[in-house]
């Protein structure tokens, strides 16, 4: 969820979105920017309209268990835990501003569009809330300024929040994280990642954010691309040689527990999700010769599959998964 700043300074070429490699598949459901096309087998795209908007941008509570965050359109379908089904999907951001949403167990992308969002700021980062919005983060190169906006999962159609982010929190890792007891309460958290070092974990209250802690041991000053659980659990990956997964204390910002995941690579470009008990790490490096990779990490019994899914067509920037998803494999 998160690409590199001296990134941006590059002009890397337009990739096709047809997937290659790992039995990976893209789709699409609407014509290409350029007249491109989208070539593939997957599930079709998902059309409808943008999500409504509420007063408070953010949700109405501050701090894990406020109140909920999410926002967007009622839709039938949901299910005991009041999730809709399109919220138990994982949805990433390409660099070319597109929104796809994928289906791990499939190995599957499916293009939504080109996000709507009217700015002249880069695409940086993205997470997921329960109501199945995108909460993208757009920053300037330069890191002087950047913003958020909610973007809807169904056609990509978007709306600013109001929110003016500086003082090291332009640039973002994001990621919602619900309350064990009350799913439905959920608070998004971000990871500061404009200065060197990282300043740690904050929240988004109201349309600012509030510092909640710097990470811990030698995570100290590190930046992370975030990620929560169905469980209650906020997870970082920190780009570090090797990359490590981290859990993170969400009352101080502490580290839990860090696990070094060697064969994966450390990325210009990245962002990771966790669904159905395992995380799914997006990873391109520098040179625009190649694509995203997925790496899949189980930790089940602690397997690394670095080609899940290789070179699939495009280049991801952000990934978001909500808290509706599931938290083991289907059956």
């Amino acid at each position: 969820m998160r690409i590199a700043r001296w990134c941006f300074w590059m002009a890397l070429a337009a990739s096709g979105c047809s997937a290659s490699g790992g039995g990976s598949s893209a789709t699409d459901n609407r014509p290409s920017p350029g007249g491109g096309s989208d070539t593939g087998s997957g599930a079709s795209g998902e059309t409808g309209d943008g999500a409504d908007g509420q007063d408070d941008v953010f949700g109405s509570g501050a701090g894990t268990g406020g109140g909920g965050t999410g926002s967007g359109s009622e839709e039938s379908g949901e299910d005991e835990s009041g999730c809709i089904e399109r919220a138990e999907l994982v949805y990433v951001l390409s660099q070319d501003n597109e929104l796809y949403s994928f289906k791990p167990d499939r190995k599957e992308f499916t293009r939504i569009g080109v996000l709507g969002c009217q700015t002249d700021m880069d695409p940086n980062s993205m997470a997921v809330d329960r109501n199945a919005v995108a909460w993208v983060n757009y920053v300037y190169g330069d890191d002087s300024a950047g913003t958020l906006f909610k973007v809807s999962t169904e056609d990509a159609s978007c709306e600013p929040t109001g929110a003016s982010l500086s003082d090291g929190w332009s640039r973002l890792g994001m990621g919602f994280s619900s309350d064990l007891s009350r799913p439905e309460a959920e608070q998004l958290f971000v990871a500061g990642t404009t200065s060197t070092p990282g300043i740690g974990l904050g929240r988004i209250d109201g349309t600012s954010v509030t510092p909640v802690g710097e990470f811990s041991g030698s995570l100290r000053g590190q930046s992370a691309e975030l990620t929560g659980t169905g469980d209650g659990r906020l997870f970082g990956f920190f780009t570090t040689s090797p990359v490590q997964l981290a859990e993170i204390d969400k009352e101080t910002g502490d580290i839990i527990e860090a696990t070094p995941l060697r064969g994966i690579e450390t990325p210009s470009a990245w962002a990771f999700s966790f669904w159905g008990g395992d995380f799914y790490f997006y990873t391109a490096p520098q040179s625009a010769s190649r694509t995203t990779n997925v790496s899949r990490y189980r930790p089940s019994d602690g397997s690394i599959d670095t080609a899940y899914m290789t070179n699939i067509g495009f280049r991801i920037v952000g990934a978001g998964v909500s808290t509706c998803a599931p938290v083991e494999q289907p059956r």
